[in-house]
């Protein structure tokens, strides 16, 4: 541990990460191996934020039906008429679980257009146009303007879009911690790297304890 890298919990954010419909539930269109599973954990991490009164960001992603916005190693298959967190679509939404409101719904033109959806007293989404949070998005500006300088991440799916992110926190001096028990994907280099750069790895008990300290 390090007096640059310890987590400062009265100034942290939840960063979920592609937990929508079409990667999360089990039989899903794109089901991610292993993130139905871990969906009771975030729950509670969600949880635990909103009642520490701290922001919680829902980073998601959006593919146009023409593949004008999509990875370059899936547009094809969009432009070829498979359809994918479509904007407006169920597939597209949040997991039930993360919800602030049964009633939420992303609006997805504000989204797409670079803004904040706030979607409850403490939760906010926004979209991404690659694998990481802070490619081409107003994330670390929002977080700078908020005094968070310390990054919980949990989601879907490690080896791409929550390790990316986790990379480009670290770039950016955030102190940086992985969930261990609510990412998928995870495997046991990957986490041996995370600690090489200063993440810190702990569990959501562990997490939601300190959470708890805080206030």
């Amino acid at each position: 541990m390090s007096r640059y890298t310890d987590p400062n919990w009265g100034r942290s954010a939840l960063i979920t990460i592609d937990t929508q419909n079409d990667f999360s539930l089990s039989g899903s269109k794109a089901e991610v191996a292993g993130t139905p599973d871990i969906l009771p954990t975030m729950k509670e991490l969600v949880q635990a934020y909103r009642q520490a009164q701290q922001p919680i960001i829902h980073v998601i992603r959006l593919y146009k039906e023409d593949g004008s916005n999509v990875d370059i190693c899936r547009r094809e298959a969009i432009e070829e008429g498979n359809t994918l967190v479509l904007p407006g679509s169920d597939g597209a939404e949040l997991v039930d679980e993360l919800k602030p409101s049964e009633r939420s719904r992303l609006d997805d033109q504000l989204l797409l257009d670079g803004f904040f959806q706030q979607l409850g007293e403490h939760d906010w989404a926004m979209y991404k146009p690659r694998w990481g949070a802070f490619y081409q998005t107003r994330l670390e500006e929002f977080l700078i303007e908020r005094k968070i300088d310390t990054l919980i991440f949990a989601g879907c799916n490690f080896p791409n879009c929550p390790r990316t992110s986790m990379y480009e926190a670290s770039e950016r001096d955030f102190r940086v911690v992985m969930t261990e028990d609510a990412i998928s994907g995870v495997y046991d280099k990957g986490m041996e790297e995370m600690k090489n750069i200063g993440v810190s790895i702990l569990s959501s008990k562990e997490i939601i304890k300190q959470i708890n300290l805080a206030q």
